[in-house]
């Protein structure tokens, strides 16, 4: 039993809840608990995360550099995730636990310092991790059901992280709710790197220089056109998410227990809609479902500019539901194809060093969302819970439906400069037959 536990999609993708637990948390209510609870200034908030994407611009791009470079007997991998979990868990707890005595510049700073720490310790953590999907399953059809388990449990960890984290906040504070998932994410990531074992024939190649690391990555058209694309897509899931609290107290005007409701409707269909979609990659091919997923998400996401209340706010959350399911399965198989072609024209496996730039280019679409919510709140006149200005329903149905719209054709029309030959391992016979492809392979580990 413990052999077949050993890489096994179960295991794996645990290693993504566990991750993901403490992460939802963070990027769902990071922003109310610092600007509408504790009062800091929307300008503020928007300058410390510019302050992040610049610093994470340095982060990501070294820890994966590292990682690739790194030879042990354990591997390359799972000496840094090991060390990455108790700063993890510490700068977490840190980031939720801001002293009464702390306000003005001062909570600016707090939140500046243990954001930068919990984002450094989330690269070294993340990076990883998930460098070991496209190095550990390698064969197409393996990989596309590992990454529906480990997008399962990524919506796993949204279900409790949107719908609980309200009731633990407000039961016992924002820092018993960060030391409740401090404590789950060390245990379930201390499993799942248990049972995770590394390729040793990743590692046999010499690293490339770090110069000429970058070049290669640097030059390679079709990763750097589908990060852009996934970048705008991913700024959409971090601006609804940022403000889906702000969008249910001001908009639909409910609290506590109905926003859990709401959120957990929302996520819990994106378990079935995620199984759907991967049905749709087997139809069509990876590459053209990821442009069909954008699409579906523009429409997905227009709904919510016509809820008022909690029950119209449930059917849009379910129709969302469909989009963030096809932005969560499919994206990772589009990278990790790059990722093959990449590795069968230099002759080494550089996962560390793609994914950490590929994180940094996802993360910098936190920048995107702090820059649409510090304009959209100035025109709207909305300066922070104490200040919510006269329109303050009008400004997050604005930042909730019109600016994710914008940002996904933005996406769309990128990713139409993606070609088959893009993701297509030379050598291998692998037209854009999806029957071929992505067998009918059972959803279980």
């Amino acid at each position: 039993m413990a052999t077949k536990a050993i890489n096994s999609p179960l295991t794996y993708g645990l290693g993504n809840l566990a991750i993901m637990l403490p992460s939802t948390a963070f990027s769902l209510f990071y922003s109310f608990y610092y600007i509408d609870t504790l009062g800091l200034a929307v300008g503020l908030y928007a300058v410390a995360r510019s302050i992040y994407v610049v610093w994470d611009a340095a982060v990501q791009p070294i820890s994966g550099f590292l990682s690739d470079k790194t030879r042990t007997r354990w591997g390359r991998r799972t000496p840094w995730i090991v060390t990455g979990i108790p700063l993890y868990a510490l700068f977490f707890v840190l980031l939720y636990s801001v002293p009464d005595a702390v306000e003005g510049m001062g909570l600016f700073f707090w939140f500046l310092a243990f954001m930068l720490l919990f984002e450094t310790a989330m690269a070294i953590i993340s990076v990883n991790y998930l460098s070991l999907f496209p190095e550990i399953f390698t064969d197409p059809n393996r990989r596309a059901r590992v990454s529906v388990m480990q997008q399962a449990f990524y919506i796993v960890a949204l279900l409790v992280g949107t719908a609980v984290t309200p009731l633990l906040y407000d039961s016992i504070g924002f820092s018993g709710m960060a030391v409740s998932y401090a404590v789950a994410f060390v245990v379930l990531m201390v499993i799942s790197i248990a049972f995770t074992r590394e390729n040793p024939r990743a590692s046999i190649e010499e690293p490339l220089p770090l110069r000429q690391a970058f070049a290669i990555t640097l030059k390679n058209g079709p990763f750097w056109i589908y990060n852009v694309s996934y970048t705008f897509a991913a700024a959409v899931v971090g601006l609804i998410s940022s403000t889906i609290a702000f969008y249910a107290k001001y908009v639909l005007l409910i609290e506590g227990g109905l926003v859990s409701i709401t959120l957990l409707t929302t996520f819990a269909l994106v378990i079935p809609m995620a199984v759907a979609w991967y049905f749709v990659v087997r139809r069509v091919g990876i590459l053209r479902s990821y442009k069909v997923s954008i699409a579906v998400f523009a429409l997905t996401v227009l709904p919510l500019f016509f809820a008022r209340d909690f029950v119209s706010g449930l059917i849009a959350g379910a129709i969302l539901s469909i989009g963030i399911a096809g932005h969560f399965v499919i994206p990772q198989l589009v990278q990790s194809q790059i990722i093959d072609v990449d590795a069968a024209k230099t002759g080494r496996r550089r996962e560390g060093i793609y994914t950490a730039v590929g994180n940094f280019m996802a993360r910098t679409s936190a920048l995107l969302t702090a820059l649409a919510f510090a304009i959209v709140g100035g025109l709207f006149g909305y300066v922070s819970g104490e200040q919510a200005g006269p329109d303050p329903a009008g400004t997050f149905i604005f930042l909730t439906s019109a600016v994710p719209l914008g940002f996904l054709v933005i996406s769309f029309v990128i990713a139409l400069f993606l070609r088959q030959r893009d993701v297509t391992v030379p050598g291998a016979d692998q037209e854009d037959e999806p029957e071929a492809q992505l067998p009918v392979q059972p959803l279980v580990p």
